[in-house]
């Protein structure tokens, strides 16, 4: 888990490329201005990645290092509300619920600040009425998991 926290908080002070799927081309991981931003952005999409796999073990991790990270960033209590609610729960149901209104937050603290390379897309899912920030076009939705993988649409672009 570590790791995977590690990596995308190396993409903020290196260029990480990875392929889109939709383009054939390389796509640049999203880097902040705010290195807190980015940090806290990289460790919720980590946990984005665990609920869209349905685990809920690493979804408990990816909070608990999101919860560090949101630590540093001005007006950050509510997700933090959020995230601590996700790493205390063992119901994937429950973690999800949380996770929407972490999402909801985590939209507004993304567009609040400015990105200094890459493209950050919101996706909503009509299904669970929730949206979720991606690095990718390619929808790989955490609110149903393998169930329903690819619901949802991308409903913005941040750039």
């Amino acid at each position: 888990m570590a790791l995977a926290v590690a990596a995308g908080a190396y993409a903020q002070h290196e260029h990480h490329a990875m392929p889109d799927k939709d383009s054939g081309k390389m796509q640049m991981a999203p880097m902040f201005e705010n290195k807190e931003v980015g940090m806290a952005y990289a460790s919720y999409i980590v946990l984005k990645d665990a609920l869209a796999a349905s685990s809920v073990t690493k979804a408990r991790e990816a909070a608990s290092e999101l919860e560090k990270s949101m630590v540093n960033i001005e007006n950050g209590a509510a997700s933090i509300i959020q995230v601590a609610n996700i790493t205390a729960s063992t119901s994937l149901d429950e973690q999800r619920t949380a996770f929407g209104a972490l999402s909801d937050q985590m939209a507004v603290l993304v567009k609040g600040n400015k990105l200094s390379m890459g493209t950050i897309y919101l996706d909503y899912c009509p299904m669970a009425k929730y949206s979720w920030l991606s690095n990718s076009k390619e929808i790989k939705n955490p609110y149903y998991g393998e169930k329903m993988l690819s619901c949802g649409s991308v409903t913005e672009t941040i750039e």
